[in-house]
């Protein structure tokens, strides 16, 4: 029988349904799990669900029983994935399930900034409207998409379906290429020139020791147009310290913020302190997180889970 443990089942809101496997299994739930828990939790699973809880080196190494670990997200910088391979535990991810629901939120927080919609929705409860004396007022700038030039970091399916949508709002949209490199092909635009040319930069790329703070200090002071900045990728892509810093010094318009490089955020998290300025907007991590790309996201986990034992694995990471 095998034994199958989520260790964080809270990451995926209450009403999303979890198909049971049709092979013979114990199922246990938790909600959370801290480091100290870990171990204890996947004594004797032969199969672990991760959304963000890490299972780090120390910890698979003590799990003898486990073969399998499915990570229910796409990013697996959770696991660590060289001790798996030392192990004998193979890993799989969750893949496409967030093609609607991350690309609507880029453009929520992306039209929410052009128009200053926050801005106005403050003045509408502060009685701006009734002192105006009249049916509209201008207290604040608003920009159309239209016309404007879309830097898109990261080409995969989440970044073609951003640069999909940019051109029904009639927006250029680039694919800077990878910082660094050249090359890469006709799909892309080099990357100091995506900087300079685009009025609003979007992030779609995976965190790794590569693209760790790939936008700071310099990238914005190459920035000549004071563009948006829009993450619903990783938090770690982006020096905080240095996005506020360019904020403050007008380097760019505004900051659309799905993700930060801690979750949750401390106090003292640069963005939490200027989070209720007008152009900055910060979301909890739920641009993945429509009810219909979780429930997605479910289906394709136990799929992942029943191939696996089936001995058809697919979505293997290791």
């Amino acid at each position: 029988m095998q034994k199958i443990v989520f260790l964080d089942r809270a990451t995926l809101a209450p009403q999303i349904r979890l198909s049971r496997p049709a092979f013979e299994h114990q199922l246990i739930e938790y909600d959370h799990t801290s480091p100290d828990q870990i171990a204890a939790r996947l004594d004797g699973a032969t199969i672990a669900i991760t959304n963000k809880v890490p299972l780090t080196a120390e910890v698979i190494a003590q799990l003898p029983s486990l073969k399998l670990i499915a990570v229910a997200a796409t990013g697996t910088d959770c696991v660590d994935k060289e001790a798996c391979k030392q192990h004998g535990i193979r890993v799989s991810n969750i893949r496409g399930y967030a093609v609607n629901t991350v690309p609507e939120h880029t453009f929520a927080l992306m039209l929410a900034l052009r128009r200053n919609l926050i801005a106005y929705r403050d003045d509408v409860l502060n009685g701006e409207w009734q002192k105006s004396g009249q049916f509209c007022f201008f207290n604040h700038a608003i920009h159309d998409l239209g016309g404007m030039t879309l830097g898109i970091i990261g080409e995969g399916v989440l970044g073609q379906r951003v640069a999909e949508i940019a051109k029904a709002f009639g927006m250029r949209p680039l694919f800077a290429a990878h910082k660094g490199r050249e090359g890469l092909g006709p799909l892309y635009t080099p990357w100091d020139e995506v900087l300079a040319t685009s009025d609003v930069i979007t992030i779609h790329s995976p965190l790794t020791p590569q693209t760790r703070g790939m936008l700071a200090m310099p990238e914005f002071r190459a920035m000549k147009r004071k563009p948006l900045i829009i993450n619903t990728a990783r938090g770690g892509l982006v020096d905080e310290e240095a996005l506020v810093r360019a904020l403050d010094e007008g380097l760019i318009g505004g900051i659309g913020f799905d993700v930060l490089s801690g979750e949750p955020p401390d106090d003292d998290n640069p963005l939490m302190r200027i989070a209720k300025r007008p152009n900055v907007i910060v979301t909890p991590h739920v641009a993945w997180a429509s009810d219909e790309a979780q429930q997605r996201l479910a289906d394709q986990l136990m799929d992942n889970i029943d191939r696996f034992v089936g001995g058809e694995p697919g979505n293997m990471v290791v």
